[in-house]
């Protein structure tokens, strides 16, 4: 007699957890391709590249302006904050969620129509920067706004911050190219923008998604120049490079790039790269002057040569094209040079006038000194706009300290007539020193724009702006109408 056993297959044990109602109607509506619901999924939209926040309740990857409304719509319905998200290379926080919300991931949304008669683009929110020159290339056209993370960001989160880059100087930031506008706003309703005498488009570009989401943009493309120079310029002194700077533009100049990186910087960036950059110097400046016509190209390097030379810097022009894009490489591989030294760290983007320029490099490189937190200073010096870096450990340092020298940098570009932001944003990470760098009276009127846009405040929560002030609270001889600025560049 045989016996014979039969092997038992267990049941299969589900770990998967029931949809939240919101994400359950958002797969509804736009069917389960379009929604990740699973923790594991959401985890990776609950930060950016500066802040970690909390876990989004759901995440919505649309690709039609028709998707974000349904899923605005339905994100009002159920009284869920909404957070925008491009490609998360934002470093202010941005597109962090801060409380429980719809994070509204726009990497799908990558359509993109040049129309070269009319130099102009037209982009979906998801599209890469870098996309929008390459298929601009052919026709003989460019688009000039360059963030250093052009190959990453979006033009969607490049509208949010209003991202400006190394060709800022001479051309402009993201608002500069904009012609037109499409926004979903809280309640989920379309709208066009163009800009005219009242310019809702511009007042939505820089204000990170709490006013509205856009979903795509018309852009102005322009012919590029037919003629670029290089010139790097090392000094022995950070102050010197700023002064070189200041003497450059004053008697002429206007390079179409002008950057900064002070010693620490240019040894971190040599460090990853080893392509023969000036270790000894405390700071160096990489400069290109471009055009349609050589001899003026010409002529306005020559200029920024004499001013580094006037302040003690030694100079070396690029032999090639081959030499030129080297030098440039080096600047934008500064993020990832940095992050191989301590692996988080807080960019801040003040924003000076170019008179204060070198009191306040010398002032920030103090300040890093004393605190004994590994500080770093870069940035597009031609317009005052410093990104000092600092570098932590939060294993090792306390992110009370970083905060303490954070504010102190801020501080300073305070003191000096200077803003807490040239194209990051203010975000989570600025928005505690915004009510020392904004008086009463705008930041009550901001809130006014929030509130008429926004009635709920369900869109990007906790960004941007300080506690509310009621009008009650400012009083008339706490503010004179001359000190309110409606520029926030100086």
């Amino acid at each position: 007699m045989s016996l014979m056993t039969t092997k038992r297959t267990p049941k299969p044990v589900s770990t998967s957890r029931p949809l939240s109602p919101l994400a359950a109607e958002l797969t509804r509506l736009l069917g389960p391709q379009k929604v990740l619901s699973s923790r594991a999924e959401r985890l990776n939209y609950g930060y950016d590249a500066i802040l970690v926040g909390k876990t989004p309740l759901c995440v919505v990857l649309p690709e039609s302006t028709a998707d974000v409304v349904a899923a605005v719509r339905a994100a009002r319905a159920a009284g869920v904050p909404i957070v925008g998200r491009g490609a998360a290379s934002g470093l202010s926080g941005g597109a962090a969620p801060l409380e429980e919300s719809l994070v509204i991931a726009f990497t799908r949304m990558t359509r993109l129509e040049i129309f070269a008669a009319q130099r102009e683009a037209r982009a979906q929110a998801g599209v890469i920067t870098l996309a929008i020159s390459d298929a601009a290339r052919p026709h003989g056209l460019v688009y000039p706004p360059d963030p250093a993370s052009f190959r990453t960001s979006t033009i969607g989160g490049n509208l949010a911050e209003n991202a400006g880059g190394p060709m800022c100087f001479k051309y402009g930031v993201t608002g500069d190219y904009v012609k037109a506008l499409e926004f979903v706003d809280a309640d989920g309703e379309v709208h066009h923008l163009t800009r005219g005498a009242f310019d809702l488009a511009g007042l939505l570009i820089g204000s990170e998604g709490t006013l509205g989401l856009i979903t795509e943009a018309t852009l102005r493309l322009s012919t590029p120049p037919r003629f670029t120079r290089t010139l790097m310029s090392h000094f022995a002194e950070v102050g010197q490079a700023a002064q070189a700077v200041s003497e450059a533009i004053a008697a002429g100049a206007v390079p179409s790039k002008l950057e900064f990186m002070d010693r620490a910087c240019v040894g971190a960036v040599e460090d990853y790269l080893q392509i023969g950059l000036p270790r000894e110097a405390e700071a160096v400046l990489l400069v290109d002057t471009d055009g349609e016509d050589l001899a003026t190209v010409e002529e306005e390097l020559a200029l920024v040569e004499a001013a580094c030379l006037h302040h003690g810097g030694k100079v070396r022009r690029a032999a090639s094209d081959a030499d030129s894009a080297a030098l440039w490489r080096a600047r934008r591989s500064i993020s990832p040079s940095l992050g191989r030294i301590r692996p988080q760290r807080m960019n801040e983007d003040i924003v000076v006038p170019r008179s204060s320029l070198a009191e306040v490099v010398r002032e920030i490189k103090a300040l890093g000194e004393a605190s004994g937190l590994r500080l770093v200073q870069f940035g597009h010096i031609g317009d005052g706009n410093l990104h000092p870096n600092i570098l932590f450990d939060p294993r090792r340092e306390s992110s009370e300290k970083v905060h303490e020298l954070a504010h102190q940098v801020a501080q300073v570009a305070i003191r000096h007539g200077g803003v807490l932001s040239g194209e990051h944003g203010i975000g989570a990470m600025k928005r505690g020193f915004m009510a020392e760098a904004v008086d009463p009276v705008t930041i009550s009127a901001l809130w006014s724009v929030k509130h008429a846009l926004d009635p709920q405040g369900r869109l990007n929560p906790g960004k941007i702006l300080p506690d509310e002030i009621r009008s009650d609270e400012i009083r008339s001889d706490e503010i004179s109408l001359d000190e309110i600025s409606l520029d926030a560049r100086p």
